[in-house]
């Protein structure tokens, strides 16, 4: 064989060597990213929809809500500016803020990056509607049903079904539920267990999302509790009803023992779900770390107020009561809350620091 032909038979060989390991990493590489967010839940996601319910109790369309927001605008979230979904849709590069739906402002074109249809006050008890007068989960997927036949009026049906198949849902609801109906009226409390209440309410979670898997999504991130028994609300009914350390302010550790059975089986739920429907992705988002590692380590964050809100004294304060009247700290980046239920737009920022960090790629493998 020639000295000529032998070189090109090596090359070739080259070639496609190169060629097969090319494709190797392209195939090993998602190709598809987040096209959208769609957020579902309560206060902690909820951008200002909650301006449009009538018959809503909670709303944040009035300052200091806003105070650190662009322009120092009261949007209607409950905190001082950008809630975490605000962080992680900028950081997906797919809108700077989410919008709320029933906020008459947003585009149809708003809905090929994301919004959320979630309510201040929601939860997956009928009961906690009944009281809070939010909108329920159930009503927040029809508005995203509405929304769907309104993207593909706008681009066809094939572009909308891309659009949906690979946007993120993220799901943050059973705060007010736990809160509500099973520590301050503890009406849930004389019914179930810590154990039973949370089979009780991951059962109406389960149900929503396998909805909105039948209508698409592929791709879920759900929300599991936070140390309830060490939001400042909380922390001020414990300290009244604690008779041996009266108005003494600590975590209610029985509250955040219960918040860890849930978001147990909470993981445990997800799981199944992942092993029925193995070409979506359910994955765990943990907030309960993060916030637990802020208060127990206030400073390593920049923190130095962790149980009681920006916002008056921040031990009652929140939503109404929490108004231009109310005196203000004079920074509140230097607390974990905002008011006696809310995290600060920093403390939002370290919540979405880890979702990015530990949820986002999962969604993607």
């Amino acid at each position: 064989m020639s000295t000529t032909l032998m070189s090109l038979l090596v090359y070739s060989l080259l070639l496609c060597h190169h060629a097969a390991a090319t494709s190797a990493t392209v195939a090993a590489t998602p190709t598809r990213r987040i096209t959208a967010l769609y957020v579902f839940g309560d206060s902690t996601v909820d951008p200002g929809n909650n301006n449009y319910l009538p018959s809503s109790l909670f709303r944040a369309n009035h300052e200091p809500y806003g105070s650190n927001f662009p322009g120092r605008v009261p949007t209607g979230r409950f905190t001082d500016g950008r809630l975490a979904t605000d962080y992680i849709a900028d950081s997906l590069h797919l809108s700077k803020f989410i919008p709320a739906y029933l906020d008459p402002a947003h585009s149809n074109r708003d809905l090929l990056t994301g919004v959320s249809f979630a309510s201040a006050g929601s939860g997956l008890d009928d009961l906690t509607i009944k009281i809070t007068r939010a909108l329920d989960l159930t009503g927040q997927v029809r508005y995203f049903e509405e929304a769907v036949n309104r993207v593909v009026g706008l681009v066809g049906k094939e572009k909308a079904n891309r659009t949906v198949e690979n946007a993120l849902f993220l799901i943050s609801v059973g705060t007010n539920d736990m809160a509500v109906n099973y520590f301050d009226l503890p009406t849930r409390a004389l019914q179930f267990s810590p154990s039973e209440y949370s089979d009780f309410l991951i059962a109406r979670l389960r149900d929503i999302i396998q909805w909105l898997y039948k209508l698409g999504g592929r791709r879920f991130a759900v929300v599991g509790l936070p140390p309830i028994g060490c939001l400042p609300i909380q922390v001020t009914v414990g300290s009244i009803l604690n008779d041996t350390h009266w108005l003494q302010r600590s975590c209610v550790d029985h509250q955040n023992e219960v918040s860890q059975v849930y978001n147990g089986r909470l993981q445990a739920a997800l799981n199944e779900l992942q092993s029925q429907y193995s070409h979506a992705r359910f994955v765990y988002t943990d907030i309960y770390s993060p916030l637990d590692d802020m208060i127990s380590h206030p400073s390593s964050y920049g923190f130095e107020r962790t149980l009681e809100g920006c916002c008056g004294t921040g031990i009652v304060e929140g939503s109404s009561l929490c108004n231009a009247l109310t005196p203000m700290c004079p920074n509140a980046s230097t607390y974990v809350f905002w008011d006696s239920i809310h995290p600060t737009q920093a403390a939002y920022h370290v919540i979405a620091n880890s979702i990015e960090a530990n949820v986002i790629p999962k969604l993607l493998s």
